[in-house]
């Protein structure tokens, strides 16, 4: 379970990405962030995975108040999550399959364990026939699907997915969400940001934002 109890994040200057948010998601929701570019849906993402810190409130994550955490004990809180950000930051220098394989490896499993569990991450994701190839010879939708391949593959209780079909064609749009919406149905909780109103009718819940703010529409949002 996530809960934001009375979140608030101040950067320099003032200026406020998210104000007095409190929510929670249950386990095994597909829940999608809505609003506008600047809403605060990155930052509440990046606070779940302690990437951001809260200035007043906290965030819990399965019992643990994520902000109270040492650098030390985010890797083991992040290897529960499964991470996709708007830049995949694939290595360009060695294949799709060893870049599935190396959240395991960091990890210290072993390289047979590793690329077994990555051809099966890669095969849900469509994408096992490409395992040999490299990143660069991929399109923007297949580099797409090898993320969510590498985040997926330490089998992670949650899926942050940040703008993960911003600038995808409709067709490989589908087949990201379609991939993300696999993994909500074997129990994973799936939090996807999105300004894409299309998609919003596929999630368990839709929570709207707006300069921070959580509000009750996708149209005030973008009044707001």
């Amino acid at each position: 379970m996530i809960e934001f109890d009375n979140v608030s994040k101040l950067y320099a200057g003032d200026a406020c990405a998210l104000r007095n948010i409190s929510l929670t998601i249950p386990d095994g929701e597909l829940i999608f962030l809505a609003g506008p570019s600047g809403a605060g849906k990155s930052t509440l993402l990046k606070m779940i995975a302690g990437i951001e810190k809260p200035t007043t409130g906290r965030v819990m994550v399965n019992g643990q108040d994520v902000s109270k955490l040492q650098t030390s004990s985010l890797p083991y809180l992040r290897r529960k999550l499964g991470l996709i950000l708007q830049d995949q930051k694939l290595l360009n220098d060695r294949s799709i399959l060893s870049n599935v394989m190396l959240p395991l490896i960091v990890t210290g499993a072993a390289a047979q364990e590793a690329e077994s569990r990555a051809r099966v991450a890669l095969e849900k994701v469509g994408m096992l026939d490409k395992a040999n190839a490299l990143p660069l010879t991929l399109s923007g939708g297949e580099q797409q699907r090898v993320a969510i391949a590498r985040a997926i593959v330490n089998r992670p209780k949650i899926i942050l997915a940040d703008e993960p079909t911003a600038f995808l064609d409709r067709e490989n749009a589908n087949k990201v969400l379609s991939a993300l919406k696999a993994f909500q149905s074997a129990g994973v909780t799936c939090l996807i940001s999105s300004h894409d109103e299309q998609f919003l009718d596929q999630a368990s819940r839709v929570i709207y934002l707006s300069k921070g703010q959580i509000t009750d529409s996708w149209n005030s949002s973008i009044a707001a």
